[in-house]
């Protein structure tokens, strides 16, 4: 059974940084990609990166674009995503999502991925 559990969310303020983690286990990752999507109140949930579990190559909506920051450490099985310069538009609960069979155009899309964690709640304060 596949488990994805976030952490590291919390409160901050706006200009500040913090640092997400998604523990995966259940399986072996090593041909999966990793995304970080995102839902504010009121509002779709919304990509916010990816990254290929072996190669490491990642990709980010334009509004986190040099501001956040996905990497993943394969010998933990875990993926992190640094965010720096926070927003209050970045307040939303961020969930870590893991995909099979995902290929890099298809990783902006919330189908892609077969497997979500609980969320952690990010909140900004301006």
């Amino acid at each position: 059974q596949v488990q994805l559990v976030e952490s590291g969310g919390g409160l901050v303020q706006a200009g500040g940084s913090l640092r997400l983690s998604c523990a995966a286990s259940g399986r072996t990752f090593s041909t999966y990609k990793m995304g970080w999507f995102r839902q504010a109140p009121g509002k779709e949930r919304e990509f916010v990166a990816a990254i290929t579990w072996s190669g490491g190559m990642t990709i980010y909506a334009d509004s986190v674009k040099g501001r956040f920051a996905i990497s993943r450490d394969v010998a933990k099985n875990e993926v992190y995503l640094q965010m720096n310069s926070l927003k209050p538009e970045d307040t939303a609960v961020y969930y870590c999502a893991a995909s099979r069979s995902g290929t890099v155009p298809t990783l902006r899309a919330e189908k892609t991925y077969d497997y979500w964690g609980q969320g952690t709640q990010v909140t900004v304060s301006s």
